[in-house]
């Protein structure tokens, strides 16, 4: 059956992709050709978290880096580690996709006793009590309010990597939320899903197991000067060179579609979160803090808002409104991607206090880069 899964999983990954149109792979040129064979080696398809950023190509590039050097290159000992973290953000984020793959893949490294409820049941479903422990804490990483976070379990020495592939999946889970279907899974009935599910992390746990170089994707992007709220990835150079790259291209890429009066809102609203796990946001609150600017500016404005909050409420509505602002598929991705990196900058910065506050301080270079509730109705 994982033949089976991996051959229906190449042919339908693009039509996953919702709201805007990914380039076809024997259309790609340039930086999404580039992105595109390296993520076909790395993966052995072309993955629709990625490839649905490929109507920005910066964007595409930059997301690449970030999950390639956070979480593809670590090592055999690390690597259900890192999954343990990435599928347990994805699950507080309501990531039903990311959970999907990164639940199976972990369950594939470590075996179904080690994960056999991940994907349902997230940090409470892992029985190895190291696993568990990390998850938990994953989970809860988005949280604003510090007493919801429990402290890190794991030494400054591990921390630019555990807290790469947090910041990673908290940017990522926005993205797909907004532009993914619900599950990377073709549509099966409930007897067959257990099935497929077996499968997948068959495939996906075998496809984590070879060791990747690390750095091959650097050379996507032009080097940048790592921004302050980086300074958690200290302790590699290799991820801080890649999210430092990322930043920038995202930033760039983003100029147009994300004004700096929506920037200016994004930012405020994010230093300002109430204390809590983020839930459900309506529409009056939205229309209340874009108020101020211009009405050419507040439907992005509102998507921006919502994807920093509340990604899994995005709906046709809202993405309809941004497109009549004039938004087209680079812009759409453009202001999503800047959205959602500033709200992964933001809880990679929380984590990093954390780290502090438990006595881990600054982390030392020390071989990290080593393998080793239903939302409101809008409509």
């Amino acid at each position: 059956m994982g033949k089976l899964l991996a051959r229906a999983m190449r042919k339908t990954s693009l039509a996953q992709v919702r709201h805007v149109r990914p380039v076809a792979p024997g259309a790609a040129r340039g930086t999404v050709a580039d992105v595109y064979r390296q993520v076909v080696d790395d993966f052995g398809m072309l993955a629709p978290p990625i490839a649905l950023h490929s109507p920005a190509p910066p964007a595409l590039a930059a997301s690449w880096l970030m999950l390639r050097e956070t979480l593809l290159t670590a090592g055999p000992g690390e690597r259900a580690a890192r999954e343990a973290v990435a599928a347990a953000v994805s699950h507080g984020n309501r990531c039903p996709y990311c959970v999907e793959v990164h639940g199976a893949t972990l369950t594939g490294l470590v075996g179904r006793a080690g994960a056999p409820a991940v994907v349902d049941r997230g940090a409470g479903g892992l029985t190895d009590p190291r696993l568990r422990d990390l998850a938990a804490w994953a989970e809860a990483s988005g949280s604003p309010d510090p007493a919801r976070r429990p402290p890190p379990p794991f030494p400054a020495a591990r921390s630019a990597g555990l807290i790469g592939v947090a910041v990673t999946f908290h940017y990522l889970n926005r993205m797909v939320n907004v532009f993914l279907t619900d599950s990377p899974l073709p549509a099966l009935p409930p007897a067959a899903r257990g099935g497929a599910r077996r499968a997948a992390a068959g495939l996906f746990g075998a496809l984590a197991r070879p060791d990747r170089p690390p750095g091959r994707s650097l050379a996507l992007l032009p080097p940048a000067a790592a921004p302050p709220d980086l300074a958690w990835a200290a302790g590699s150079p290799l991820i801080a060179d890649a999210l430092a790259r990322a930043a920038r291209a995202i930033d760039e890429c983003a100029a147009t579609a994300a004004p700096e009066p929506v920037r200016r809102l994004v930012g405020d609203r994010l230093a300002h979160a109430g204390e809590g796990t983020p839930g459900p946001v309506g529409r009056s609150e939205l229309d209340a803090l874009v108020a101020p600017l211009d009405p050419a500016q507040r439907p992005a404005a509102r998507l921006a808002l919502l994807v920093t909050l509340a990604s899994y409420q995005v709906t046709d509505r809202l993405i309809g409104e941004v497109r009549a602002a004039g938004h087209d598929d680079a812009a759409l991705v453009a202001l999503c991607a800047w959205a959602s990196l500033a709200a992964a900058r933001q809880a990679g910065g929380r984590l990093h206090e954390d780290l502090r506050r438990a006595g881990g301080g600054q982390p030392s270079i020390s071989g990290e880069d080593t393998p080793t509730a239903a939302p409101p109705s809008w409509d």
